[in-house]
């Protein structure tokens, strides 16, 4: 992963009424999200977004204890539609290939994927619930919406 996707610092919005929360208080973990938070103010059809403003309960199959999932985004479109966010490499959201002999770092990888899963599928069920949409946007996504990414 790039370092780039590694950057985390405070969003200040231009346009603070189309932020629902505290818009002094808007915290971008990649630079990607940063561009995604830009993209919400920008685009015409998005009449309110938020961030880390939805939290969603889950199991983990890691250790079958209840967390917390902060989704990334939660966006409510212009035409009634309301779609969860989740911002993410293509690469983390496929299964870690196997090395020829088990690594620590491959253990890692197979444990941090299956916790995604387990968010992943909360937030389907929980969206669906609502009839809201859940995305995990990938740099594929976020290119097919014309979001510009520093890699």
């Amino acid at each position: 992963m790039s370092n780039r996707m590694l950057v985390q610092g405070k969003f200040k919005p231009k346009n603070p009424n189309k932020y629902k929360g505290d818009p002094s208080n808007i915290i971008y973990r990649s630079s990607w999200e940063r561009q995604f938070f830009r993209w919400c103010e920008d685009t015409p059809e998005v009449r309110y977004w938020s961030s880390e403003t939805v939290v969603i309960p889950y199991r983990c199959k890691t250790d079958n204890r209840i967390h917390r999932y902060f989704m990334d985004v939660k966006v409510k479109f212009n035409d009634g539609r309301t779609v969860l966010f989740e911002i993410k490499p293509e690469s983390q959201t496929n299964p870690p290939k196997q090395p020829k002999r088990q690594t620590q770092r491959y253990l890692k990888e197979v444990m941090t994927y299956v916790k995604n899963t387990c968010k992943w599928e909360a937030a389907e069920k929980y969206s669906a619930e609502r009839g809201w949409e859940f995305v995990i946007a990938t740099e594929k996504t976020l290119k097919s919406m014309g979001i510009r990414l520093i890699i």
